[in-house]
């Protein structure tokens, strides 16, 4: 953060979002007669926007980082004035390849797969047996495409019945003990999994990891979370991030780590190439965590984008990033 705050010549600061890190987490009834949830997205994204009023700031860079990214981005569709640039990190926004009508988005479209075919002459005709594979997947597409469109026509009832059922378990003892179980025996896995180098991961950073599960009640915060962001994803009056990342008009930078194995660097890609004019850089030998395993890398990467969406900074402030380099 130190140098961060040199490059930019202005203040670098991290606030623990509700249910993260060690922010104390508060009792929630899950009655949606009461106030916002303060696990929620619109309450994560009102806290980010606050926390910039108090700073007494007009604007500021979000960073985020993850699930954070969408906070990030949210923030900006509700306050664009606010946020003079976004740097997102391992952005856990995932772009699907086809949109809603079935029209070709991003990656691998009909066209595109029928010439993929052509080329590796996975179809010639000297091969009948090819011809009959090829039938048959053409008649598992159109299967599956009857059966999604079925679960379209009734989607949203069983989707609401099946939510609210999820929902009742999570809010139960059940719930409680399975968050537990899976944090005990999948937690530090996890972590480990989310770097590169794994040997690397030492007992001092398993216990700044761990250390917020020793806050009172994390595991109902954690899955008054992931109700939440249930609950907002079969909301059909709110569009999804991913469909909306093209109104994106202020600086992007989008960073992957080049062996993510948590948020794939395609789909990283995929997200930057949705944003009109997003910078995307890949940081070599790291994996979700670029930022904690190639600081100096990343900070450098950020600097880069800063200069070209800020232009250069003052001498002073060169001077001071001559004598950190």
């Amino acid at each position: 953060m130190r140098p961060l705050a040199r490059i930019a010549g202005a203040k670098v600061l991290a606030f623990d979002r509700p249910a993260f890190g060690l922010t104390s987490r508060t009792i929630w009834s899950g009655d949606d007669t009461k106030p916002i949830n303060p696990y929620s997205m619109a309450f994560s994204v009102m806290a980010t926007l606050a926390f910039i009023d108090q700073l007494g700031a007009k604007k500021a860079v979000l960073v985020g980082h993850s699930a954070g990214c969408l906070v990030a981005v949210e923030a900006y569709f509700e306050a664009p004035e606010r946020v003079a640039a976004l740097v997102l990190v391992a952005p856990a926004i995932f772009v699907p390849v086809f949109r809603r009508k079935g029209v070709k988005e991003y990656g691998v479209g009909e066209q595109d797969w029928q010439n993929k075919k052509d080329s590796d002459g996975s179809n010639l005709p000297t091969n009948p047996l090819n011809r009959i594979w090829g039938k048959f997947l053409e008649l598992c597409l159109w299967i599956a495409g009857f059966l999604m469109n079925m679960i379209r026509a009734i989607g949203s009832i069983v989707r609401s019945l099946y939510c609210k059922a999820v929902v009742a378990v999570l809010r139960s003892s059940v719930g409680v003990r399975l968050v537990r179980l899976v944090m005990d025996k999948f937690g530090i896995l996890a972590v480990r999994n989310a770097w590169y180098d794994p040997s690397k991961v030492t007992d001092h950073v398993i216990q700044g990891y761990t250390k917020p599960l020793r806050s009172r009640g994390w595991e109902m915060a954690l899955l008054e979370y992931t109700i939440s962001m249930i609950m907002d994803s079969i909301s059909s009056s709110k569009v999804p991030v991913s469909e909306r990342l093209s109104e994106i008009s202020c600086p992007v930078l989008v960073v992957s780590g080049d062996t993510d194995r948590l948020v794939p660097r395609w789909n990283t890609e995929r997200v930057a190439r949705a944003i009109p004019g997003a910078g995307f850089e890949v940081i070599k030998n790291s994996g979700h965590l670029p930022q904690e395993e190639r600081p100096e890398e990343f900070v450098s990467v950020v600097e880069r984008f800063l200069r070209r969406a800020f232009g250069r900074p003052n001498n002073e402030q060169e001077q001071v990033l001559q004598a950190a380099v």
